[in-house]
């Protein structure tokens, strides 16, 4: 079974720093891009970051320039690093990875579909 967790959530001062990490029961070699969402209390999921295999990042508004995501392939594992928190970056932190049924190094890679597998979060309180 698939699983994705994410840990290094906590309570942090505003201004402070975290570092959020999202680790995968598959090998990255089945892993395409991988994601960082958000929900606060009484709001929607909102998008924050993503990463592909090779690196490529791309970001939400509001948080380019205080979040960067990064990947370690050899872990299976994504971070986030965050900095400058605000106490409106309070939520539950989640990541998800795209799944693919064959490692991208497959004759017929482009001709799967992936899937999504989503970790339960983690929570991060910044106090003011």
């Amino acid at each position: 079974q698939i699983q994705v967790v994410e840990s290094g959530g906590g309570l942090v001062q505003s201004g402070g720093s975290l570092r959020l990490s999202c680790a995968a029961s598959v090998g990255i070699n089945v892993i395409d891009g991988m994601s960082w969402y958000r929900r606060a209390p009484g709001k929607d999921r909102e998008f924050l970051a993503r990463i592909t295999p090779d690196g490529s990042t791309n970001y939400a508004d509001s948080v380019k320039g205080r979040f960067t995501v990064s990947r370690d392939n050899a872990k299976n594992t994504m971070y986030l690093h965050m900095d400058g928190l605000k106490p409106e970056d309070t939520a539950v932190y989640s990541c998800n990875a795209e799944v693919f049924p064959v490692g991208r190094d497959h004759p017929d890679f482009m001709k799967y579909s992936g899937n999504y597998y989503w970790g339960s979060g983690t929570q991060v309180t910044v106090s003011s």
